[in-house]
């Protein structure tokens, strides 16, 4: 029945599309032959054209994944990376827009975006461990050096008042209201519940817990001279005004720990590597080799 679908798709397609040869069906798409022209100019052999019609496959199953999910590249990401784009280019945005290729170099940023999304998203809950035995063999370091890292919990507020306020209105809010916190948290409060249930920072939901951080900065420096279950003064971030206490602390070799995170980044792309197969597999893929 799906072969016959199949059929009946590629006799109905529109006369612009019929006129271009068709090298590959994935389940109801078609890869044509004008759409990897360019790609194809490159290649010597039979095999790497292949290839290029594979990758080209993969590139459309994860697309069509990505639209599943719903987790397409958000406006502002795109813009992000055109700003990117025409900085490490040296032009500007207005020249950029202006390129005779803008359009295909926006769909491009997209479809990269958008594996990257993906990847992102099967990952995300994917958490590698590493045995001492493939630390010892991977990350040698002959002259280790120890630097100290802590975790902090926050609390982030950004507003209290609303929109039609004045900035020292609003500021003047926020910090009487993080004063408060700080009181119930000195005496004995919660600070991960109050956290859970006041902080506006997406940390709220783990409590404010932050990842390891170096303690390169004014406030981390604080943060770290403060005792046990002691609340620091309030001081303002990227994100609001914030109060924290610190966590945990620790001494690492950085050249290890970027070791062990590249071992850990490897490891996540085999498991999507993984994913993308099997989600090869379950696809109806057909390549018309003959037309390549």
């Amino acid at each position: 029945m799906r072969r016959f679908f199949l059929l009946l798709l590629l006799f109905s397609l529109n006369i612009s599309i019929a006129a271009n040869t068709i090298v590959a069906v994935v389940n109801e798409d078609v890869i044509t032959l004008d759409s990897i022209e360019w790609q194809l100019s490159f290649a010597n052999s039979y095999d790497e054209k292949i290839d290029i019609v594979s990758r080209q496959i993969d590139l459309l199953l994860q697309l069509n994944a990505v639209n599943e999910l719903s987790i397409e590249p958000e406006n502002n990401e795109i813009n992000g990376a055109l700003t990117q784009l025409a900085q490490n280019n040296n032009y500007s945005i207005s020249k950029l827009k202006s390129h005779p290729q803008f359009i295909l170099l926006v769909e491009q940023i997209i479809e990269t975006l958008s594996v990257i999304k993906l990847e992102q998203f099967i990952t995300k809950d994917f958490k590698p461990e590493l045995s001492e035995n493939e630390i010892l063999q991977n990350c040698r370091n002959e002259k280790p050096t120890r630097i100290k890292q802590i975790k902090i919990a926050q609390i982030i507020v950004s507003e209290i008042l609303d929109s039609s306020s004045s900035k020292s209105e609003q500021k003047n809010a926020v910090v009487g209201f993080l004063e408060k916190l700080s009181k119930h948290i000195s005496k004995g409060a919660s600070f991960e519940a109050i956290a859970k249930l006041h902080s506006q920072h997406p940390s709220y939901y783990n409590g404010g817990l932050s990842e390891w951080l170096f303690v390169n900065t004014p406030n981390i420096e604080i943060i770290d001279s403060l005792q046990d279950g002691k609340v620091s003064k309030i001081y303002e971030t990227d994100g609001g005004w914030a109060i924290a206490i610190k966590v945990d602390e620790r001494n690492i070799d950085p050249d290890i720990e970027t070791c062990k995170e590249q071992i850990k980044s490897q490891k996540s792309q085999k498991y999507y590597l993984e994913w993308l197969k099997e989600l090869r597999e379950s696809a109806y893929i057909e390549i018309y080799t003959d037309k390549l």
